[in-house]
């Protein structure tokens, strides 16, 4: 069966793709660590249209153990994810010297390594079946550094150049990758990363917003989408000033007295 594989799906951007491709009559195998929020989502969606499988798998991507537990299913239930959408991740906001080593770790881990295990897991097989669809979450932050908030803006840089370098490799298979890279959008983010100060600079997209650029650019085939013209504008900046210069604006759209 062919089955789409979204990440992240209890809540934001992942619940969003899910309403798209459930409307394009996709079935949906949708993961998340919040259970809770899954089977409210399936509920939604299930209400939306009930002919099509709408699976949940609970899962902490910050575990590999569980990741093996992930893949083992879709091959129990002969499942063949066509689609992927790697939207789980989160970031945290703090001062380096005062982060928790063990939060941003484990965000490295859900941000970086899930989806190079499932981009890599999945990608084979579309490989071997001629066909497929990837889209991998970056953002805006992955084109700078990021003062005070260093490890996400890395890891979205990670997410970046590993799903532009898989892209141009899968293509000969007739398997796209979309990197999207929004700007800040409306979410559970905020809460979690705790930046409400960069929130309160920029006015933020609706989360069924960047799912639909999303979704529209991955069909075309396109490789990279940045979206929003205020968000493009602020990635072609960085290339023509100094990386110091880009550092320190970045910074303080972080932090008050950066």
């Amino acid at each position: 069966m062919k089955i789409t594989l979204i990440s992240g799906a209890a809540s934001g951007l992942g619940k969003e793709f899910a309403k798209l491709y459930l409307k394009d009559k996709n079935n949906l195998l949708l993961v998340d660590i919040d259970e809770e929020g899954l089977n409210k989502t399936k509920e939604e969606l299930t209400s939306l249209n009930s002919s099509l499988t709408i699976d949940i798998f609970k899962c902490d991507l910050s575990n590999i153990e569980e990741i093996k537990k992930l893949v083992n299913y879709t091959k129990e239930h002969n499942y063949f994810v066509n689609n992927l959408v790697n939207s789980a991740g989160f970031g945290d906001c703090e001062d380096f010297l005062k982060m928790d080593i063990e939060k941003n770790i484990k965000l490295n881990h859900v941000n970086c390594d899930a989806l190079l295990c499932l981009s890599r897991v999945y990608g084979e097989e579309m490989a071997k079946n001629k066909e497929g669809h990837i889209i991998n979450v970056s953002s805006i932050a992955g084109f700078m550094a990021g003062p005070y908030m260093c490890t996400y803006h890395a890891s979205k840089a990670y997410v970046l150049l590993l799903s532009e370098s898989i892209g141009y490799e899968l293509k000969k298979h007739n398997v796209h990758v979309l990197t999207l890279c929004p700007g800040p959008f409306n979410s559970n983010f905020v809460k979690k990363a705790h930046n409400d100060f960069t929130f309160k600079k920029i006015k933020p997209f609706e989360a069924n917003e960047v799912a639909l650029k999303g979704y529209k650019a991955s069909l075309k085939n396109k490789k990279i989408l940045i979206t929003g013209l205020k968000n493009k504008l602020t990635v072609f900046i960085t290339r023509l000033f100094p990386r110091s210069l880009v550092t320190s604006v970045s910074a303080k759209t972080m932090k008050e007295d950066a």
